[in-house]
C-alpha cells in the first residue's frame, strides 16, 4: 500500500522549514493553529506568529498589512471560514491590490469527516477562482504541497492553496517541483480522460485501474493549479481521447468541473461527466463513508467515464 500523508501537515512541516530559511516569512492563524499546522512555525518563531483570535477578517485585513511591510504573510484556517467569512477582505484588500499573501486553507471538502456541513468547505474553490488575481491550487499528495508551499514563497502576488484533513496516497516523489500554469499527464489513456485535483487525483488513478480491467484505457491527469489552468492540456487530452470526466472533493459547479467545462466549450467540445457534489452542503460522518455517500469514489469515477464513453459512441 502507498504511502499517505495529510496535506495540512505537511504544509505545517514546509512552512517550518521555510521559516528558517527567510526570516521575512510571518504565519497568521484564528485560533486553529494546532489543525492547521502552523503551530510548529508559531513555537520556532514566536515573535513572527500571530494569533489573531476567531476573527478571519482581522487576520487576512492584517496579513495584507504586513505584506504592504515587506513581509510574505502566511494565513491559515479553515477553509470555510477563510473564503466565507473573510471573501470581502480578501477580494478588497489583497486580490484586488494584488498582494502578496499566501492563504493556506485546511479542511476542505467532506473528508473533514465529522466535523460536518459547517465546517466542510465545499464551495472554497469558486469562491477563489472568480476572484481576478488570485492563484488556486489543491495539492494531490504530500510532496505536492511541499513543492507548491515552497513556490508561493518567491511568487508575487496572492495565493489560494487548499489543504485536507486526512492522509492522502503520496504519488509523487520527493523532489516533485511545481509549476505555474500546468497539469501533470499522470497516466496514459486514448479513451477517456480523467482530470481530477486533491484526494481525487488518486481515486481516477484507481479508477483507471479498474477500468483497464475491462479494456478501457484513461489518461489520468493531475489539474492541482486549478488557475491558472492548463487549458493547452484540458484541450490536447480532449482532442485525444474524445471524453472527459474531471472529479472534485467540491461542488460540482464553480470548482474543476466548470473550469474544464468552460475550456471545453470554447475549444473542443467533447462529451464530459463531473464527479462532485450537486448542490448539497456536506453532513457528519466518517471520512470514508462520507465520500462513498457522496459518490467520490473509484467505482464513481469508473462509472461517469462508461457514460462519457457511452456519449461518445453515440449510444
Amino acid at each position: 500500500m502507498a504511502a499517505q500523508e495529510s496535506t495540512r501537515v505537511e504544509y505545517g512541516k514546509a512552512l517550518l522549514q521555510l521559516g528558517k530559511e527567510n526570516p521575512d516569512i510571518v504565519a497568521l492563524d484564528a485560533d486553529l493553529s494546532g489543525s492547521t499546522q502552523t503551530k510548529h512555525f508559531a513555537k520556532a518563531f514566536p515573535q513572527r506568529f500571530f494569533n489573531l483570535g476567531v476573527a478571519e477578517q482581522d487576520m487576512l485585513g492584517t496579513a495584507a498589512g504586513l505584506a504592504l511591510g515587506g513581509k510574505i504573510p502566511f494565513a491559515s484556517t479553515f477553509a470555510m471560514f477563510a473564503t466565507g467569512r473573510a471573501w470581502e477582505q480578501i477580494r478588497q484588500s489583497i486580490a484586488y491590490t494584488k498582494l502578496n499573501v499566501k492563504i493556506v486553507a485546511s479542511h476542505g471538502g467532506v473528508s473533514v469527516g465529522e466535523d460536518g456541513g459547517s465546517h466542510q468547505a465545499v464551495e472554497d474553490l469558486a469562491l477563489m477562482r472568480i476572484l481576478p488575481n488570485m492563484v488556486v491550487l489543491v495539492p494531490a499528495d504530500g510532496p505536492e504541497t511541499r513543492a507548491m508551499v515552497r513556490w508561493a514563497v518567491e511568487y508575487q502576488g496572492p495565493v489560494y492553496i487548499r489543504t485536507g484533513r486526512m492522509p492522502f496516497p503520496v504519488i509523487y516523489d520527493e523532489d516533485h517541483r511545481f509549476e505555474l500554469g500546468r497539469g501533470y499527464i499522470l497516466r496514459e489513456g486514448e479513451d477517456v480522460t480523467l482530470a481530477g485535483v486533491g484526494l481525487m487525483v488518486h481515486h481516477c488513478l484507481e479508477a483507471a485501474h479498474l477500468l483497464a480491467q475491462e479494456g478501457v484505457s484513461a489518461r489520468v491527469l493531475n489539474l492541482s493549479c486549478l488557475k491558472p489552468l492548463d487549458w493547452q492540456l484540458v484541450v490536447d487530452s480532449a482532442r485525444l481521447t474524445g471524453a472527459f470526466v474531471t472529479a472534485e472533493e467540491h461542488l460540482a459547479t464553480g470548482g474543476l468541473g466548470s473550469a474544464v467545462s468552460e475550456v471545453l466549450a470554447e475549444h473542443c467540445p467533447v462529451p464530459l461527466q463531473r464527479i462532485g457534489l450537486r448542490d448539497i452542503f456536506g453532513t457528519s460522518g466518517k471520512a470514508e463513508i462520507l465520500l462513498k455517500h457522496y459518490g467520490l469514489m473509484p467505482d464513481d469515477i469508473k462509472g461517469a467515464a462508461i457514460k462519457a464513453l457511452a456519449r461518445k459512441n453515440g449510444r
